[in-house]
This record gives C-alpha cells, sequence and structure tokens, in this order.
C-alpha cells in the first residue's frame, strides 16, 4: 500500500510544478498590468501632500470653497432630479398598465445617447434671450428687454437640470431591473390587503428597491462630478473647471493634481456607498417562482398621468434636443458638411476603434486571470483596474499627463548630456497619451462586460475539454470565443461610444491641432456657434443610440411580464 501511495505522489509531483510556475506568472502579469493602468490614480493621491507654493495658498483664499459648494449643490440637485424620475418611470413601466408603456420601456433610455454637455448646448440655444423661446414670446407680447422674468439658463440649476435629463436613466436602468425582480409573493400579499399600485410602490416596492437604487444614484453623481463641457459652459466653478483653470491659467500641475486628488476622494466616497448597497442587496428578496409578473391596471386619470411623466421625461431629455439639432443640422447642411467634417469623423473613429480593441485585450486578460487563477490578490487587483470608469477624465488627463511630461524631460536631458540633441516629446501630446488614458477610464466598461459573458459559461465546459485533451489556448479558441462573440462585440460597442462622446481627457491630452466630433461640438459652442456645433453632436448622438437599443432588448429579457 505504502509503495502506491509513494508511486502515485511521484507521479502528481511533475505535473503540479509546471502548472504552478504557470500561475505564479500569470498573477504576476495581472497584478503588474492593473499597478501600471493605475499609475494616474497613483500619482495624484501622491500629490496630496506635496507643497505647491502660492498657489495652493491663493485658490484656498479666493476660489476653492466656490469649487466644493457648487459641487456639493450640483450634487444635490441632480440626486433629487435623477430620484424623482428615474424611479417613478422605473415603477410606472416596470409594475403598471397604460397607453405608451411598452414603448417608454425602451425609450426612456434615450436620454443615455445625448452627453450632457450636448444637451446644454441644445437648451441654451432653445431658451436663451435670442433663442427662439424667447423670441417668440416677445413677438406675442409686445415685452421688451426686462419686462418679463424668465429662468436663466445658464445657471447652477440650469446645470443641475440638464444633467437629471440625460443622467436619469441610470437610477431608471437598476431601479426597473429591480423591481422586475421583486418577489411575486410580496407583491400579491400587498395587493390581497387592499393597497393599490401608489400604497405598495411606497411602501412595498420602494424599500426592496433601495440597493438598487443607492447603486444608480451613485453612479449618476460620479458622472456629474466627471462633467466638464456643461459646467464650462453655464460658468458654474466645480472641481472640474478649477483643475482646468488651475492647469492652464496658472500653468502650475502640482495644484491642479492637489484639486484632482480631493475629487477623487469624494469619488471613493460615492464608490463605498455603491459598494454598500450592494452588501445590503442581501434585503432584497427576489422570487424563485417562474410567474408571470401581473401589473396593476390604473384607472383612465391615472392612466393619462402615467403617460404624462414618462412623456415628459422622453421629451425633454431627448425628443425635444434631439429634434433641434435635427433642425440646426438642416439649415447649416451646406457650410457644415465639409472636408474639415470627415476628418473630424475619421479621427473620432480611430481613436474610438483603437481605444475599444486596446480596452478588450486586458478585459480578456483580466477575465481569464480571475477565472483560472482567481485569489484574493488578483480579484483586488482586477478591481484596482477597473475603478477607472468612476474617475473623472480631467483627474485621469492629469495623471498621465505628470508621469508622461516626467519621461520626456528625462530622457530629453540624458540625449542632450550623452549626444548633445534633443529627443522633444515622445509620448506627452501624443495620441499615445490620449489613448492609455482611455484605457484606463474606459477599461471597466470593457471588464464587466466580458466577466458577465465568461460568468455565463460553466466550468464544466472547460474539464470537459480538458479531458479530451484540449489545452488552455484550445480551450479558448475553440469554447469560449464562439460562445463569448456576443459580449465581446458588447464590450466594443460600449467602449467605442465612451470614447466618442469624452471630452475634458481628450481636451487636455489631444495632440496639437488634433480635434475630434466632441471637441470641435465643444469648440463651436463655446464660440456661440450652437447652430454650427450640430452635426458633431448630431453624429454622437446617432452612434450613442446602439449600446441604448442593447440595454433595452437586455432588461426586455430579464423577466416574463404579461402583455398589455
Amino acid at each position: 500500500m505504502s509503495d502506491t501511495v509513494s508511486l502515485r505522489s511521484a507521479r502528481q509531483k511533475p505535473r503540479l510544478s509546471l502548472p504552478s510556475a504557470g500561475v505564479n506568472a500569470w498573477r504576476f502579469a495581472v497584478v503588474f498590468l492593473a499597478l501600471l493602468l493605475a499609475v494616474p490614480v497613483f500619482v495624484v493621491l501622491g500629490h496630496l501632500l506635496e507643497p505647491s507654493g502660492e498657489v495652493w495658498r491663493h485658490l484656498v483664499e479666493t476660489v476653492l470653497q466656490d469649487y466644493v459648494i457648487n459641487s456639493l449643490l450640483l450634487m444635490i440637485g441632480v440626486a433629487i432630479g435623477v430620484l424623482l424620475v428615474g424611479v417613478s418611470t422605473a415603477w410606472l413601466t416596470s409594475m403598471c398598465r397604460f397607453p405608451g408603456r411598452s414603448v417608454f420601456e425602451w425609450a426612456l433610455l434615450l436620454p443615455m445617447a445625448i452627453p450632457a454637455y450636448i444637451i446644454a448646448y441644445t437648451y441654451t440655444g432653445l431658451f436663451d434671450f435670442t433663442g427662439p423661446f424667447q423670441t417668440l414670446l416677445r413677438e406675442w407680447t409686445g415685452w421688451g428687454y426686462g419686462d418679463y422674468w424668465f429662468p436663466e439658463i445658464r445657471s447652477l440649476e440650469g446645470a443641475a437640470l440638464m444633467l437629471s435629463l440625460v443622467l436619469y436613466p441610470y437610477v431608471y436602468l437598476l431601479s426597473r431591473a429591480a423591481f422586475l425582480g421583486q418577489s411575486i409573493c410580496v407583491l400579491d400579499v400587498s395587493r390581497t390587503l387592499g393597497n393599490g399600485p401608489w400604497r405598495t410602490f411606497f411602501f412595498v416596492a420602494l424599500p426592496l428597491a433601495r440597493p438598487a437604487i443607492v447603486a444608480g444614484l451613485s453612479l449618476a453623481l460620479m458622472e456629474t462630478l466627471a462633467d466638464y463641457g456643461t459646467v464650462q459652459y453655464f460658468g458654474v466653478s466645480t472641481f472640474t473647471t478649477g483643475i482646468f483653470r488651475t492647469w492652464y491659467g496658472l500653468n502650475n500641475a502640482t495644484a491642479a493634481a492637489q484639486l484632482s486628488a480631493l475629487l477623487l476622494l469624494v469619488v471613493f466616497a460615492l464608490i463605498i456607498l455603491e459598494k454598500g448597497s450592494r452588501r445590503q442587496a442581501r434585503y432584497h428578496h427576489t422570487t424563485q417562482r417562474h410567474q408571470v409578473l401581473t401589473r396593476f391596471q390604473l384607472t383612465r386619470k391615472q392612466g393619462l398621468m402615467a403617460f404624462l411623466i414618462c412623456f415628459g421625461a422622453l421629451f425633454f431629455g431627448f425628443l425635444l434636443p434631439a429634434g433641434q439639432l435635427l433642425w440646426w443640422a438642416f439649415t447649416t447642411a451646406e457650410e457644415s458638411l465639409d472636408g474639415r467634417f470627415l476628418s473630424l469623423i475619421s479621427h473620432s473613429l480611430l481613436l474610438a476603434g483603437a481605444a475599444s480593441v486596446l480596452a478588450l485585450l486586458p478585459a480578456l486578460f483580466f477575465s481569464y486571470g480571475k477565472r483560472q487563477h482567481g485569489n484574493w490578490l488578483v480579484l483586488a487587483a482586477v478591481r484596482m483596474a477597473g475603478m477607472g470608469y468612476a474617475i473623472p477624465g480631467t483627474v485621469i488627463a492629469v495623471g498621465v499627463i505628470i508621469p508622461f511630461a516626467a519621461f520626456d524631460n528625462a530622457l530629453d536631458a540624458w540625449v542632450r548630456e550623452r549626444f548633445g540633441w534633443s529627443s522633444g516629446l515622445l509620448l506627452s501630446g501624443t495620441l499615445a497619451a490620449l489613448l492609455f488614458a482611455y484605457l484606463v477610464r474606459f477599461l471597466a466598461v470593457s471588464l464587466q462586460t466580458v466577466d458577465a459573458g465568461l460568468g455565463k459559461i460553466r466550468p464544466t465546459l472547460d474539464e470537459v475539454a480538458r479531458s479530451l485533451g484540449s489545452r488552455s489556448g484550445e480551450i479558448v479558441r475553440r469554447v469560449h470565443m464562439p460562445m463569448l462573440k456576443g459580449s465581446l462585440m458588447t464590450a466594443l460597442l460600449l467602449v467605442f461610444v465612451d470614447v466618442l462622446k469624452e471630452l475634458p481627457a481628450t481636451l487636455i491630452l489631444r495632440p496639437f491641432n488634433y480635434n475630434t466630433l466632441a471637441v470641435r461640438a465643444y469648440e463651436l459652442a463655446s464660440d456661440e456657434r450652437l447652430a454650427d456645433a450640430s452635426y458633431a453632436a448630431l453624429t454622437i448622438v446617432i452612434v450613442g443610440i446602439l449600446p441604448v437599443i442593447l440595454l433595452s432588448r437586455s432588461i426586455a429579457r430579464s423577466r416574463h411580464v404579461e402583455s398589455t
């Protein structure tokens, strides 16, 4: 017996040594790549305690208080807006029957296709003093300047409204998924106790969906803190505008990095809030029954109110700004469609396509590392690599340009000393720096999509393939890749659209005179040429509709409900 045991152990030792070395190499590669992608964050945080001289004291004494107060007020305003619109529309389309509900289910996601800065430009053109709305008002009434009061669109309140109109789908998306996944038993008990749709919503469904609502709210607030185009155009001083002014106006990278670090701390607080809401998701009881979900039948008045609520969100969040962009594009077609516009499209498509592919490759690497060799170190590294999406593009741009510029300066000094000529800037102000910032910012989008696709592939398939003699590379190529086609295409598309819409990182890191659709729309709008900016803005909106369609289809398949 002992001879048999010793023989088995002798046979097993050679087999374990090589795989163990391979596992350790894979884990090391995952951790190393994650640390590399986290360099911008470490750089920004490393400037927290670094002295910046009189510039930081000047910021503290003059504008820092405005940055903090305006950012907080903006977050409060957006929180109120997205909660009111997102939760109410999610409940109505999930649990109630009224005219148009089946259309609103997917159409309420359309505002996600419009970047906040584009809707800000559009509403300014519509409701500013020289816009068509106030012009018609003066023509109809005979009023002149100063004879009437009209809300100022370029204000803190206007910025909060613009952001709410395009960010409420985050809350709508997660809230609706939570409502569709709630226990039928709990809802049936509420019905038997005589509760109508509103009492059931406030006292039963809303408390159960609280973790999902908080998660959606956290995402919306992160996007609020990351916004630059809207607040800059409306003249609202926030952290993002302060970082730009400190970097370009005061020419102080250290002070800009310290402002970025403060903003990063706020973002981390929101991440902790979102993670905490997920831990509380265990209180959200999801049914195991496959019974068809029965919706509340609303009365005529209730149905009309539900229709108006959903239509109002869709109209002001998408139909009105998209219609205005179409009208401007129609009236400026001859002037806007030229060779420069084609150049903008080619630049944008090149950057978006390259960034989406670059984000997909490490996403696959991280996902397989987690699946095959995951331990606490690998899991922590993957989470660290995926935190870039929560970080504003302004912060990432600052975190990228500082080490890249330091490397270029050090290399140039060494080349001058050794060879007597200048190497110039090899990384700073190049597409390589911009693509690296995109990779840090949007890797999480690709990573989550690939993770979801891999999660649907059972490990037993891998074991069967190994038993038939297939190696890891063959399993990936012949088993996983065919099953992951849909997830990979979705990941490419989502990153492609996000890069197309990204503004602050592109503004800071783009090469000289290298414009994209987002940058051109921003420049024209800043010059008050709103109609001329319509083609660039409209192109971004049209492309942005594609992932909205994917999201609406995935939600529609989440649970069987009765047809209306």
